[in-house]
């Protein structure tokens, strides 16, 4: 696949030539620097000044604008017919630019992949990398496993990475579809917060994807003996949400952002894969008064850390006297219940986020939330 042109790289403080997409007539949107800060210290986007069909044109907007000659619908009228010097040009547009604002050329060569993470990790968790006798989230191992596995790009210079090269990583890594995971992770963090201190013009993370198939079926389910001492504990709220996990098959994270429909009783949402994002699974029957008290209570169905909810799950799991087993379990018990109880195969798959064969959600798009919900009120809560 031939790669789209290289441009030079503008100055802090000038704006930004962003390249939106090939399908569009002008490809090319120009803004201007941004002024403003939210209070988190991210910068507001601005609005375009203009879109437009080159890169050149674009460049010559953003710098009558900067000069203050510009005036609307001038870009109509620039013609690029010559494009044999233009590089020459540009720079020594930008080097007479500099000159006249009194900014020094920088001489120091633009920032590494490993280089933005690192700044990113100071950013994000407030220690370096290489920090000692620091604790760490579980969201920072994640992070961390993700890099140690993008060694690839450590070296290559970020603003040139393209998702190209950002899908590679993924595709060639050999390890299981979770450790994917952490790259993919590790992408979206990190263009966020390029994205925001103008290290990159455009978030490539968002167009990359998991190309393998989901291998999380290694688990341990709960018994229905395990089930049972759920149940009969429901009023503990760690019980509680075990059960909500085990009746509805999200993976943990999941939930942390799960939109939870009370009115037409489902949970929307889902991360991951093309089939995982965006999935309605109906509110079980069997937990609805579950989900309503904790809605209720916290607003949210994890309020909790997932560090601080797994460590009181294993906690209430000792208590009552069950085997240890991680939240990712629940979902396999999901798994169990809707095969023990007939639930039909595709409609498991469906609410699990799994491929159905070669097809996902969004092009297996005949089941209603009625049809999902006949499915799972087959499942029984077995109390005896």
């Amino acid at each position: 696949m031939a790669k789209r042109k290289k441009h030079p790289r503008l100055p802090n403080g000038y704006g930004q030539i962003r390249f939106l997409g090939k399908n569009r007539r002008n490809p090319y949107g120009v803004y201007p620097p941004a002024k403003e800060e939210y209070e988190n210290g991210q910068m507001k986007p601005q609005k375009a000044i203009c879109y437009v069909s080159d890169w050149m044109i674009g460049f010559a907007v953003l710098t009558a604008y900067k000069a203050g000659t510009y005036t609307p619908g001038m870009e109509n009228d620039i013609q690029v017919d010559d494009k044999k010097n233009a590089e020459d040009f540009i720079q020594s547009l930008l080097a007479n630019y500099n000159q006249v604002q009194g900014i020094k050329a920088k001489e120091e060569p633009q920032l590494t992949f490993a280089e933005v993470f690192r700044k990113f990790n100071v950013k994000k968790f407030g220690h370096e990398y290489d920090a000692k006798k620091v604790k760490r989230t579980s969201l920072e191992y994640t992070l961390r496993a993700g890099f140690k596995n993008s060694a690839a790009l450590h070296n290559r210079i970020f603003a040139e990475l393209v998702t190209d090269d950002l899908q590679e990583v993924m595709d060639a890594c050999p390890l299981r579809h979770a450790s994917i995971e952490h790259i993919q992770n590790l992408y979206c963090h990190m263009y966020k917060y390029a994205m925001s201190n103008n290290l990159c013009t455009k978030d490539y993370s968002s167009y990359v994807e998991i190309t393998q198939d989901d291998d999380d079926e290694h688990g341990i389910p709960f018994t229905d003996e395990d089930l049972k001492k759920l149940w009969e504990t429901k009023e503990n709220e760690v019980s509680e949400m075990i059960l909500i996990m085990c009746y509805s098959g999200f993976r943990i994270s999941e939930y942390k952002t799960l939109d939870v429909n009370l009115k037409e009783r489902y949970f929307f949402g889902g991360i991951k894969t093309d089939a995982g994002k965006n999935r309605i699974v109906p509110i079980y029957s069997g937990i609805l008064d579950l989900v309503k008290r904790r809605m209720k209570t916290h607003g949210a169905l994890l309020p909790d850390r997932i560090d601080i909810f797994r460590d009181k799950m294993y906690t209430q799991l000792a208590t009552l006297g069950i085997e240890k087993h991680t939240p990712h379990d629940c979902r396999h018990t999901f798994s169990k219940l809707c095969e023990k109880y007939k639930v039909a195969e595709n409609d498991r798959k469906r609410m699990l986020g799994h491929k159905i064969g070669d097809i996902t959600n969004d092009t297996y798009g005949h089941r209603t939330l009625e049809d999902l919900r006949n499915e799972i009120e087959k499942i029984e809560i077995n109390l005896l």
